[in-house]
């Protein structure tokens, strides 16, 4: 699938770009979808049509997994596209392209804050992405599972064992097939195990699996004994994400974690099948309740023969306008602080999905300054495909927890020295 239009340059003279200079230009933007993101981002470009025809902005909609494992190799070889919509935000930044001298630096940092350093890493400390999609880890829930059943939902400040207690008695009085599903991701696991008493680095801010072993233990066991939805895990090999929302989406889940980009999937889907809500992340023995924040960012790259047009292009994306608007059409939560504080209607959002965006935004404060840090860290893709692996090796026998644990303690040393 592939969008083409004309991109204006409206603020070329903002730019010091003329008209004339900008001509038959074609910008290349790799572009992922979550729900209808690339649609939006295509549409709300071709504002820049009518006064600036002359520039070809190409979206190109190719799967989350060409993001993941084909544009670093592409970036590697030089043969990157112009711009692109990643989360892998602070483990590509030797690609991006800093966009300090072409956009208002103050605008920026009075209306994305911290979430700009999730795309610094040492030395460069530039302007390199604009957030576009605010997520936060959190749990779906049946309602109607718990009312069929008569059990009571955990309320506030209910542990992860609770819910697990809660969820084993609904289907134990239901035909649901599992109680709780978590996807199979590294950054899925990383706020529960915060909240076990992971730490993620060091005393040096060098990322570290220490405290990690005690949310291993639990993890592991709820999938060895039926809480968990053992194949989510155990059916994939090495790294590969997978997720339950169709699991979820079908009534076979009562709980299922997962994130905010869910919302609209669950909203279409599920329609009037079953009552659905999100719930705050469940606290864990060390005292958090945090979900794990992230999401996705435009960014641009260094590699590009048009740096002055591609900053244009993501500076025009972070403008409060559209950006409330394309935050209101992809229903996301906003990184933007003013659009944010304004609140947003969510666009063809029903009385669910309003009240579950709300509910993943009313959690943000409980999110660990562990996982910001662990967000914006440069080594977490690595630490989040380790987690993933020595996890599921444990789920289906081929190591205990704790040689489990040893091992991606080791892994992690090595992928820190290959970083190095």
């Amino acid at each position: 699938m592939k969008y083409s239009h004309l991109m204006t340059t409206a603020f070329a003279a903002g730019l010091g770009v003329a008209a004339s200079a900008v001509a038959a230009q074609e910008i290349r933007f790799m572009c992922y979808s979550d729900g209808n993101e690339c649609e939006v981002y295509d549409d709300l470009l071709t504002q820049f049509e009518a006064q600036n025809p002359g520039v070809d902005v190409i979206v190109d909609v190719v799967p989350y997994q060409a993001i993941l494992e084909n544009l670093p190799v592409q970036l590697a070889a030089g043969t990157g596209p112009d711009l692109a919509k990643v989360t892998d935000l602070g483990g590509l930044n030797e690609y991006y392209l800093d966009l300090s001298s072409h956009i208002n630096t103050d605008y920026w940092d009075a209306s994305f804050g911290d979430t700009l350093d999730w795309y610094r890493v040492g030395d460069r400390q530039g302007y390199y992405g604009l957030h576009t999609q605010l997520t936060i880890t959190g749990p779906f829930v049946n309602a109607t599972l718990f009312e069929q059943a008569g059990v009571e939902m955990p309320g506030d400040g209910a542990t992860w064992e609770d819910w697990a207690a809660a969820a084993r008695a609904v289907t134990d009085a239901t035909d649901a097939d599992f109680p709780m599903a978590m996807d199979r991701s590294g950054h899925r696991v990383a706020g529960p195990a915060i909240s076990y008493g992971a730490k993620y680095f060091d005393a040096d801010g060098v990322g570290s699996f220490e405290g990690f072993d005690a949310f291993a233990e639990a993890f592991v066991g709820w999938n060895e004994d039926g809480t968990m939805a053992r194949d989510v895990w155990a059916s994939q090999g090495g790294s590969t994400y997978a997720d339950a929302a169709q699991e979820f989406i079908n009534g076979e889940v009562v709980f299922y974690y997962s994130g905010s980009w869910q919302v609209g999937r669950m909203d279409e889907q599920v329609g009037d099948f079953f009552d659905w809500q999100v719930v705050g992340s469940p606290c864990g023995p060390a005292g958090a309740c945090s979900g794990m924040p992230g999401g996705a960012g435009v960014v641009g790259f260094e590699q590009t023969e048009h740096p002055e047009v591609v900053a244009a292009v993501i500076d025009f994306l972070a403008q409060e306008e559209i950006y409330a608007e394309a935050a209101a059409r992809t229903r996301n939560l906003p990184a933007h602080l003013g659009v944010a504080a304004a609140g947003v209607e969510f666009q063809d959002a029903s009385p669910a999905a309003q009240a579950a965006l709300n509910g993943f935004a009313g959690d943000l404060p409980n999110v660990s300054p562990i996982a910001f840090a662990y967000q914006g860290y440069a080594g977490n893709r690595a630490m989040f495909g380790i987690t993933v692996e020595r996890l599921s090796q444990a789920i289906v026998g081929e190591l205990s927890v704790s040689d489990a644990m040893a091992r991606a303690a080791e892994d992690l040393k090595t992928a820190l020295a290959e970083a190095n």
